[in-house]
């Protein structure tokens, strides 16, 4: 028997387990500034610690997202930035780091107007490995699963502190890749996190998943990092890059600051 093919995103989790430390997780949106230096910034990331990537889909009406992601995602469209051209970017990416996971994060309507199973397969094409769709529930969602069966595409589901009960076994249902855990109720870049509520509620949701949890929103600087990974299977920063680059500062000086303090801070246990 043929044992199967670990994804890009299960190695890298095993990955961490064995270096026992928590993974970073870095956003950008596609096309800000403007398409040549956002797959530029895009390419770099690796080179500069982040272990997992996402990259934004720009969209008109990004109803989860606070004003810094608002705004790059209508820099984004403004500069001619399309669904299509975001795979494009992908394509690029996975052309220059063969290894690191690359998840698409944005809203189900762009996947729905250019159609789904052909974004299931020029996904694949573009050497994507996971997608999260923030408005797009489990009850919702079957129909991009179906699409996504036999592309080796994940898709990732949002945990948020009130996902309890019944309603987090349905939601780990059917979930693959890992979890991403939405720390504080609320827009993205608006709030921090309480690392002890957090760190409670994982252990509520390890109890029914065996799958990794990415912990986002409310972490900006290399302290909040250090503070959540002490409990988060991976830790994800977006907003706080995005101001970077609206603001023109180095990107990859913030984001190897942001992995050091991974590296530095205590070894997790159970990683």
């Amino acid at each position: 028997m043929i044992a199967p093919v670990m994804t890009r995103i299960a190695a890298t989790f095993a990955r961490m387990k064995q270096e026992s430390r928590s993974a970073l997780v870095t956003f950008i949106m596609a096309g800000d500034p403007d398409p040549k230096r956002s797959q530029s910034l895009l390419n770099a990331l690796p080179g500069n610690g982040a272990d997992i990537v996402e990259l934004g889909m720009p969209f008109t009406d990004p109803m989860a997202d606070g004003p810094a992601i608002q705004a790059a995602g209508l820099r984004a469209l403004e500069a001619g930035m399309t669904l299509k051209k975001t795979l494009e970017m992908a394509a690029g990416f996975r052309k220059a780091n063969p290894q690191t996971p690359l998840v698409l994060m944005g809203y189900f309507n762009p996947i729905y107007i250019y159609g789904v199973d052909s974004f299931a397969r020029d996904a694949k094409e573009a050497g994507v490995d996971g997608l999260i769709i923030v408005d797009l529930p489990p009850e919702e969602d079957a129909e991009l699963r179906t699409a996504l069966q036999d592309t080796g595409i994940d898709l990732i589901r949002l945990l948020t502190p009130t996902t309890v009960g019944p309603r987090l076994k349905r939601v780990v249902e059917h979930a693959s890749g890992f979890l991403y855990y939405v720390s504080v109720a609320g827009v993205t870049g608006t709030k921090s996190a309480d690392v002890s509520v957090v760190a409670a509620h994982l252990e509520t949701i390890r109890a029914a998943t065996d799958l990794p949890v990415a912990v986002g929103f409310g972490i900006r600087t290399p302290e909040d990092v250090k503070a959540m990974a002490a409990c988060a299977d991976a830790v994800v920063v977006g907003s706080a890059l995005i101001e970077e680059i609206a603001a023109g500062r180095d990107l990859g000086a913030k984001v190897s600051g942001l992995a050091a303090a991974l590296l530095t801070g205590p070894k997790r246990a159970s990683a």
